[in-house]
């Protein structure tokens, strides 16, 4: 059985993030490394594996909206502070939380967000544009129904106003856009093959150098 069958089965209407990312790792789209602990002692464990700082994130496919539910440890950088954080994470009385995310913190300067919706008329389409905290204020999006081409993929990046952001930008190497492409791509063959995935958001979709990474991902489905 696949995540989206699993989370179907048991009545979610979303999948978590580590699920969430899960599914989007395994059709290419590069992904934060990460893994989902159940205690303060894997959660160690999992830093020091993973490599300081870190981030530490309550988990639940109930969790949508993890900041402002004061859900998200930043910048961690020893044994301490993410034990610390892990015990604060699941004291939480405002959530249901299922585990604690342990994830390498990514940092750049540059954000993006890509996509996707499912149209009542045109099906499943792909959205890419400017991520992070002001996406939805700046709304500077680009829209292709999937299938898609990477010539496609490559008109949308370019249409957007902030279209330069992909290029060499204070010091920073111009975009991987060969990654870029093909996660465009790859959210639209998801589209085309899953009639359980109703919607898909990664924000941010943060640039690490010259690469694309999926910091946080959603995962709706139709239920």
């Amino acid at each position: 059985m696949n995540i989206l069958d699993e989370a179907i089965s048991k009545g979610q209407s979303t999948l978590s993030e580590y699920q969430s990312k899960k599914f989007l790792a395994s059709y290419g789209i590069p992904i934060t490394k990460e893994q989902l602990v159940n205690t303060k002692e894997e959660a160690v464990r999992a830093a020091k594996e993973i490599g300081f700082p870190v981030v530490l994130k309550g988990c639940s496919p109930e969790i949508t909206h993890k900041t402002e539910l004061d859900l998200i440890e930043l910048d961690l950088r020893d044994d301490k502070a993410v034990a610390d954080s892990y015990e604060r994470i699941i004291s939480h009385e405002g959530a249901s939380i299922e585990g604690v995310l342990v994830q390498e913190m990514v940092k750049g300067e540059r954000e993006l967000v890509i996509g996707l919706t499912r149209d009542p008329q045109f099906g499943p389409c792909v959205m890419y544009g400017l991520g992070g905290i002001f996406t939805e204020i700046l709304n500077d999006v680009s829209f292709r129904i999937a299938p898609l081409e990477k010539r496609d993929a490559l008109e949308m990046i370019r249409e957007i106003k902030g279209h330069k952001i992909i290029d060499a930008f204070r010091g920073k190497p111009p975009v991987d856009i060969d990654v870029l492409c093909q996660a465009l791509l790859a959210l639209g063959n998801i589209g085309l093959e899953f009639d359980q995935v109703k919607e898909i958001d990664i924000n941010p979709l943060i640039i690490d150098g010259d690469r694309p990474v999926a910091v946080d991902a959603l995962v709706v489905l139709n239920v």
